[in-house]
């Protein structure tokens, strides 16, 4: 299987399934000299890992989600070589998908897998499962390291979940960690942890948005042609499998704008007195704040009868079983972040070399 290496200078490997020993990623192209804060590392499995108590929205698969790493690191210094961690499955419970090993789960790349390669690990999606975002967020974890050093924020959020949308009016942004669905708007948060009961209660999920927005970011990051900083970071965040669409600044609304209205105007020391552009001009960021917006399908297993085909590609019904999400929102924020991050440092270091 290839693909499954992201990045030229700042290099991630994930390797694992959902129902495996462990999951886990290599980092290479880590700078030697990086103070790794494992403390830190951790506060971001945290962020992503299953298992909340009290959230409707979220899976009551408990796991640790420890990171442990096995390399790279010395007296809490990267040594410039590469950066291995690996997190170990606890709570894995395979029987729970034995009723459709002969089925494909609609919504999911059970066929699609299945197709390409003649085999599949139907516990819980095996590699395409959504568990090996955790791989992801850990190599997130030292990229934001990275950009710290260089005065580089990275924050996202849900601005829409469930068909209720955040009012950018009532933007606070230490809401974002203090209700399940790291809404910055309080108000929506609570109506969209109301509606995810609601929706549980009926066996169904639903999506949202994320927005990104980062902050700190130097001008000509990305390069001109097939390594735009919006082509890499649309190829990052799609590789997310739960993404659908992205769209950065004013995005699809643009298609109904003049040039006039759609132009940043620019003043005194290369400022822009608008973002329509997102902070990306000719595939390079221009230094203002980067913005853009993924969109989140519904999860695709539900607790309810629908109708597929087994591996002889019969007509057959299938009932779901096991645990899941109802909205991936919460715990999609991390691995949008994460990703964000990658793309930034794999651009920031390779940037290192444009010019004497």
């Amino acid at each position: 299987m290839a693909g499954n290496t992201f990045g030229q200078a700042f290099r991630v490997t994930t390797f694992g399934e959902s129902h495996g020993a462990a999951l886990g990623c290599i980092i290479d192209g880590v700078p030697a000299g990086l103070t790794i804060d494992e403390e830190f590392l951790q506060k971001e499995m945290d962020r992503r890992k299953p298992g909340t108590t009290g959230n409707a929205a979220v899976t009551a698969r408990k796991e640790d989600d420890k990171a442990e790493i096995l390399s790279g690191v010395f007296e809490g210094k990267s040594t410039g070589t590469p950066v291995a961690i690996i997190i170990r499955n606890t709570n894995q419970i395979s029987k729970d998908y034995s009723n459709i090993m002969d089925k494909f789960r609609p919504g999911h790349a059970d066929f699609t897998f299945f197709q390409k390669y003649g085999i599949r690990d139907y516990r819980g999606g095996g590699r395409s499962s959504g568990r090996e975002t955790c791989a992801r967020v850990a190599a997130g974890a030292i990229a934001k390291l990275f950009l710290k050093e260089k005065g580089i924020t990275i924050r996202a959020y849900t601005k829409k979940a469930l068909g209720i949308e955040s009012n950018p009016d009532n933007y606070i942004e230490e809401n974002i960690e203090a209700n399940f669905f790291r809404c910055p708007d309080m108000d929506a948060a609570k109506k969209m942890e109301k509606a995810v009961e609601e929706l549980a209660a009926k066996g169904d999920s639903a999506g949202g948005i994320i927005e990104c927005v980062v902050k700190g970011l130097p001008a000509g990051l990305g390069e001109t042609v097939f390594d735009k900083a919006d082509a890499l970071l649309a190829h990052g965040i799609l590789s997310i499998g739960a993404v659908k669409g992205i769209e950065f600044g004013a995005g699809f609304e643009a298609a109904d704008l003049y040039g006039s209205q759609n132009n940043d105007p620019m003043t005194a020391g290369g400022k822009f007195l608008s973002n329509n552009a997102g902070g990306i001009l000719g595939g390079m960021t221009n230094g203002n704040d980067l913005v853009f917006r993924a969109a989140v399908k519904p999860v695709p297993s539900i607790y309810q009868k629908q109708q597929t085909v087994n591996t002889n590609l019969e007509p057959v019904e299938i009932e779901i079983k096991g645990r899941h999400d109802v909205c991936l929102c919460p715990r999609i924020v991390p691995v949008v972040e994460a990703m964000t991050a990658i793309t930034i440092a794999d651009l920031f270091i390779r940037n290192e070399g444009a010019r004497l």
